[in-house]
């Protein structure tokens, strides 16, 4: 079982429960059920441990690594496919999430399998979690896209071991510069900066997001003692659809990367 870290008791401690944090919380917490209606198909079975928009197996891309009798940590992990597929497989896996809701359908799925594991709300910002836990944290699209990489970076690696992985799944930088956010598509030419504020903000039915440039997550990675072992810009076959993607999108994306999967070494 993973070690909790005690509360921290410190003289005006606050939880950092940000507005973006309660805001994503509520936002998954209503969008939770429509998600799974939409989305269930490609998140498990066959697809259960598949990476992204385009559900890229996991052995083919071989990222996580061998998993039996490690401690990993699935941060974001919604309705936690991915920490019950690697539990099977012999892990000692755990799953953060933030919404209530999600965490619901994963128990409902673990009563299901009868494949018991720790699940934890909470946020991958502050992780309940003492130092040096886990041998492997990842997500696949979940808690990297929706917190502020100048918090999650630093909690992923404080609970890390030396020599664990941390592999996660998001956006590409290239989605949002080339994104009509009118349209909500993807467009042949840049609509926002690449520099600057890296917080997304669709408005208030969606979740906040955050994009930095290629730089400052590289930066983030150094300080905090990541050596990058791969970035994969993922690109989908011709004619290759994607349930989170429209027709159009989807065909934009084989020109233009939407998405990076990074892996990474704590040093």
């Amino acid at each position: 079982m993973p070690r909790v870290r005690r509360p921290d008791r410190r003289k005006g401690y606050r939880s950092p429960a940000g507005r973006h944090i309660r805001h994503n919380r509520a936002v998954w917490d209503r969008a939770s059920a429509w998600y799974e209606r939409r989305c269930a198909e490609v998140l498990g079975g066959s697809h259960a441990t598949s990476w992204g928009i385009f559900r890229v197996p996991e052995r083919e891309l071989r990222l996580l690594g061998p998993v039996r009798g490690k401690r990993v940590l699935e941060v974001g992990c919604g309705a936690a496919r991915w920490t019950a597929s690697l539990a099977r497989r012999g892990a000692r896996a755990t799953g953060i999430d933030l919404s209530t809701q999600q965490l619901a359908k994963a128990r409902e799925l673990q009563r299901t399998s009868r494949q018991p594991f720790p699940l934890v709300r909470g946020s991958v910002e502050r992780l309940p979690f003492r130092r040096s836990t886990f041998d492997l944290v990842f997500c696949d699209w979940g808690a990297m896209t929706f917190s502020d990489p100048r918090r999650s970076v630093p909690e992923c690696a404080r609970v890390l071991r030396a020599g664990g992985r941390f592999v996660f799944a998001t956006a590409n930088p290239f989605r949002y510069i080339a994104l009509d956010p009118r349209a909500d598509r993807q467009v042949a030419r840049l609509v926002r900066p690449y520099f600057g504020d890296y917080r997304v903000d669709f408005g208030p039915n969606d979740a906040i997001e955050f994009q930095p440039p290629f730089g400052v997550w590289i930066d983030l990675f150094r300080q905090n003692g990541f050596a990058v072992e791969r970035l994969i810009e993922t690109r989908p076959a011709a004619g290759q659809g994607s349930k989170y993607l429209s027709r159009s999108d989807a065909k934009w994306a084989r020109s233009w990367p939407i998405e990076a999967i990074w892996k990474l070494t704590k040093e």
